[in-house]
């Protein structure tokens, strides 16, 4: 799985950081570029509670081979896509099989993750596309800048095609006894999963527009490398994850996610006073430090209070909520830095982010993740 993980972001970290460059080459605006990451996780969020319960009920693991094939497809279309206008109108259905091999890789992993050790074990299992993150940036801007956009898009159909090998080598998942098939929302979707989870979307809003727009920003103001804020920040990952994660495992889950939150509005606001290497590097690394162990707690917290049978459903529904406030931060990011200034857009997702802690607090108080789809004894 973290094989799987891995070259899922090697591929997509690629595209994502140089879509907008691609975009404004063909006549784009900066809103339109913002656009790409905007509605390929809005086609996530809206189709994730229901490819989620697919997984559930269809297998995890054939919902991640067919997932990689159809990325395939699209990496290639892209390459051949005449303007932009097709380009976006062709993420609006990667988003729908990008959701599918989100919610379904996720419950694979909780699946085989002990209980007792949830937060560390999937904070170990999110270090592989942690540290794809880290490099691909990198050589996607490389590829794109001496090879061109073609060739950058057909080396993500290569990466997407070894998903495809490596989902099918995986071990079949665990099938278990399933209540019998019902369309009604209320089974189809864990609602209560997606008002709690309104945390995710408030600051994920802030992750959205700096993957789509940290490398513009350091362009516009001369900071080099360009992809210096995703390596710091998946080091800053990498270094205290592990560490953060057992805490929350040890002293309670809730009682380190606002620590978290906090960190991240830290990084962001000194993203937006960032003129120097320096000052990019300090706001990756307390980003990073917020962000990369937040998701993996929050996940495990919540774990605790959904049937095992539902744990597909449980992460498209946490799915919909963070990819909603990533495709909302890359619109809107991109929108506010044209009209006035990146100062201002990021300032916006700061503001966004920060509201996310009397948010959490207030809902734990409501105890919504006891009363969630609650397991039976």
């Amino acid at each position: 799985m973290c094989s799987y993980s891995f070259t899922v972001f090697m591929s997509v970290f690629q595209l994502l950081p140089v879509a907008p460059f691609h975009i404004l080459s063909l006549g784009g605006t900066g809103g339109e570029a913002g656009l790409f990451l905007g509605l390929l996780t809005y086609a996530s969020a809206v189709s994730a509670p229901i490819t989620g319960a697919m997984g559930d009920r269809l297998g995890k693991r054939r919902v991640l081979i067919v997932a990689s094939l159809a990325i395939t497809v699209f990496s290639l279309l892209y390459a051949v896509a005449p303007s932009f206008h097709v380009i976006l109108a062709l993420v609006l259905v990667h988003g729908v099989f990008w959701s599918g091999l989100l919610s379904s890789s996720s419950a694979y992993v909780t699946d085989i993750v002990p209980i007792s050790r949830r937060a560390e074990g999937l904070g170990y299992a999110g270090f592989a596309s942690i540290l794809a993150v880290a490099v691909a940036p990198w050589i996607g801007l490389w590829v794109f800048d001496h090879g061109g956009w073609t060739l950058l898009c057909l080396e993500m159909a290569g990466l997407n095609l070894m998903m495809a090998f490596i989902a099918w080598r995986l071990p079949p998942d665990a099938r278990r006894a399933m209540p019998p098939l019902s369309l009604k929302p209320a089974d189809l979707v864990e609602w209560r999963i997606m008002v709690g989870a309104i945390t995710l979307f408030l600051y994920s809003f802030s992750y959205g527009g700096i993957t789509s727009f940290v490398a513009v920003y350091a362009d516009q103001l001369g900071v080099t490398p360009r992809a210096l804020f995703f390596t710091v920040f998946s080091l800053a990952i990498v270094s205290t994850r592990p560490f953060i994660a057992r805490y929350a495992d040890q002293v309670g889950h809730a009682r380190v996610i606002v620590p978290c939150l906090g960190m991240m509005v830290l990084g962001i606001a000194v993203l937006v006073f960032a003129s120097t290497r320096m000052t990019f590097a300090l706001s990756a690394m307390l980003f990073g430090v917020g962000f990369g162990s937040a998701y993996p707690i929050f996940v495990a917290h919540l774990m605790h209070h959904v049937p095992e049978h539902r744990r597909g459903a449980t992460f498209g529904a946490l799915i919909g909520a963070f990819d909603t406030g990533i495709g909302t931060g890359s619109i809107a990011i991109g929108w506010i830095s044209e009209h006035y200034s990146f100062s201002h857009a990021f300032t916006v997702a700061g503001a966004l982010a920060l509201l996310s802690i009397p948010y959490f607090l207030f809902m734990e108080k409501r105890q919504w993740t006891t009363s969630a789809s609650a397991p039976p004894a």
